[in-house]
């Protein structure tokens, strides 16, 4: 009897909603980590970069350009899920994004969270922009390779 209810509680239980949630995000990480969707968002970091500014005060042009991020990447992200998913519902989604936010992989969230949030959008450009003036932090220099394995290097 023990060994029916150890097995029992080991099942992963999840409605439907949550395996339609689930899929929706795998084919979203698909999408975002596809060649046409860097493509997408590089070409638009490419042209507004020089906009921002690290400052706390923003000026009224980041504006504009944040909602036609928003329209561009939503638009381009809707249209390859219904291509995958036929019955998939935009507001559907976002309105179940609320419950599962804990369950989000970091990449896929960090995406979403510049579709709302304007200082995550401001981020992403300011860390393009300091990327393309070669003031990112290169943490390569700090990186050390060691052999696990003991070589024998004899001296003649």
């Amino acid at each position: 009897m023990d060994d029916l209810e150890e097995e029992n509680f080991t099942l992963s239980i999840s409605s439907p909603k949550d395996e339609e949630f689930d899929c929706v995000v795998g084919h979203m990480e698909d999408i975002i980590m596809d060649e046409e969707f860097q493509e997408l968002q590089r070409n638009f970091m490419e042209k507004y970069y020089n906009e921002f500014e690290d400052t706390e005060e923003n000026k009224l042009t980041y504006t504009p350009i944040f909602n036609e991020y928003i329209c561009l990447v939503e638009k381009f992200i809707e249209e390859q899920l219904l291509q995958r998913i036929p019955t998939f519902n935009m507001s559907t989604f976002i309105s179940s994004l609320q419950s599962h936010q804990q369950e989000m992989a970091g990449d896929i969230f960090d995406i979403l969270l510049t579709f709302t949030d304007f200082l995550a959008f401001k981020e992403m450009f300011l860390d393009y922009k300091a990327e393309k003036e070669g003031r990112s932090i290169d943490l390569s220099g700090g990186l050390v390779v060691t052999s696990l394995s003991k070589s024998s290097v004899s001296s003649s």
